[in-house]
């Protein structure tokens, strides 16, 4: 009766995008909260359930399937991408017109919003400035959900988050098909989070963000991209990536991979530790992938 009685009084969890990061997020909150997983699968509701999630059947593309959504969590973690096209976020939009009032919410972002900073060190305070429509979405959203804080009077933090990485989330494939690197000189900064500190990172948000704050949700690593691949490669006993000059590689690469071997920017991540009290697991790639590859 006891254990009854404490699920009852549970707050709900509104959870969007549950995807890898939302996944290992559920193990972290499903104790202190009824969670609350929307997903537009119904082959994905099972496993949902089995993590200790109640899943809703709801899709931000479609605002008549959210309805159902509306005053049912004062908490949310909106973990959804924008729509693949157009400099708007549309999801986002939806997704505002039925939140609560005095709702509490953690955005994650990217940290593409700041296009390329010529490999600066930077912090929170840098303005926004960004080179593509993926990016500008992204600027968008942050801009729409701060607009319905201030209006709701909303708790939101915002997480911008770099390349995440984990075991499943390593460039592997990349390096079996021997796609080029930048050479040195030309190379760009890149910035990591493991996908684990990254649900850590989105817990402490959500009880200690401070209205309206962005936080870089980033590790202690300042590598170069090629540098990384180098690093997974070695930790692997892969073969590491030729390195080309930039003038052949926009010859060999998508243009999304090309996007991101042109932003060049170092994260400063003193905010995380300071004002959430975040403690990281995996503070140093090079340390991390070795790790990862003694378990194989």
């Amino acid at each position: 009766m006891n254990n009854i009685k404490h699920t009852l009084k549970r707050p709900r969890l509104l959870v969007l995008g549950c995807g890898d990061v939302g996944m290992r997020l559920l193990p972290l909150l499903r104790h202190r909260f009824r969670i609350v997983a929307v997903t537009s699968s119904p082959e994905r509701c099972a496993e949902l359930r089995a993590a200790g999630a109640i899943p809703i059947l709801a899709d931000l593309d479609r605002p008549a399937t959210l309805k159902r959504l509306a005053g049912l969590a004062h908490h949310v973690v909106h973990l959804a991408p924008p729509q693949s096209e157009g400099v708007r976020d549309q999801r986002t939009r939806n997704l505002c017109a039925i939140l609560p009032e005095g709702a509490r919410m953690v955005y994650v972002s990217t940290t593409g919003v700041y296009g390329d900073c010529g490999g600066a060190l930077i912090d929170e305070t840098r303005p926004v400035a960004p080179r593509n429509a993926r990016a500008m979405r992204r600027v968008d959203a942050e801009q729409v959900l701060r607009k319905w804080a201030r209006a709701s009077g909303a708790r939101l933090a915002i997480l911008r988050v770099p390349g995440i990485y984990a075991r499943d989330r390593l460039p592997l494939r990349r390096l079996q098909q021997g796609t080029p690197a930048l050479l040195a000189q030309e190379d760009v900064f890149t910035n990591h989070i493991h996908a684990d500190d990254l649900a850590r990172i989105v817990v402490q948000a959500l009880f200690k963000g401070r209205p309206g704050r962005v936080y870089h949700a980033v590790d202690d690593t300042q590598m170069k991209m090629a540098d990384y691949f180098d690093a997974v490669a070695d930790a692997f006993g892969m073969a590491r990536p030729p390195r080309v000059a930039r003038e052949q590689l926009v010859l060999q690469v998508s243009p999304m991979l090309l996007s991101f071997m042109s932003e060049s920017r170092r994260m400063r991540n003193a905010r995380i530790k300071r004002e959430l009290g975040v403690r990281l697991r995996h503070p140093d790639v090079c340390t991390s992938l070795t790790a990862m590859a003694l378990v194989e």
